[in-house]
């Protein structure tokens, strides 16, 4: 462990509970004020908020009842979703402990993806969104 420490690599890729966005009034207004974009297939609502866990970023994931009937498929895409993010988060810049992060990823695609389409969706969205938050608030 020490090994990785010194190279500057992230000892742990986990998601926890407090990392996954439950408040129903962050997520409020989330969609009220927050900003998106897109990285096809994953649409991206984000907004700098006061969290109510001391961490950095807080990542929702949902996927379209009207486009996927089936439970099982819109599992596996949150399923997969969620392994992407969990294996780049750290490619978002860690805030100051006063600036915390909301964020929702949506799944928009029409079609059952693979992994390797949704992690490169997921690398193209975090990099959108690092710059986007380095870019001083007005």
């Amino acid at each position: 462990m020490e090994a990785k420490e010194e190279i500057g690599l992230p000892v742990s890729h986990s998601l926890k509970k407090v990392e996954r966005l439950c408040s129903k009034k962050v997520i409020d207004k989330l969609f009220a004020e927050g900003d998106s974009f897109l990285a096809f297939p994953i649409k991206v609502v984000y907004k700098i908020t006061e969290l109510p866990n001391p961490v950095p970023v807080q990542a929702g994931f949902s996927v379209s009842k009207k486009i996927f009937k089936r439970a099982v498929k819109r599992n596996r895409i949150k399923r997969l979703m969620r392994e992407a993010y969990r294996l780049n988060k750290n490619m978002l810049p860690r805030h100051a402990e006063q600036k915390q992060m909301a964020v929702f990823f949506i799944f928009i695609g029409k079609e059952l993806p693979q992994f390797a389409q949704v992690e490169k969706a997921m690398k193209k969205a975090l990099n959108k969104l690092a710059n986007s938050c380095s870019v001083p608030e007005k």
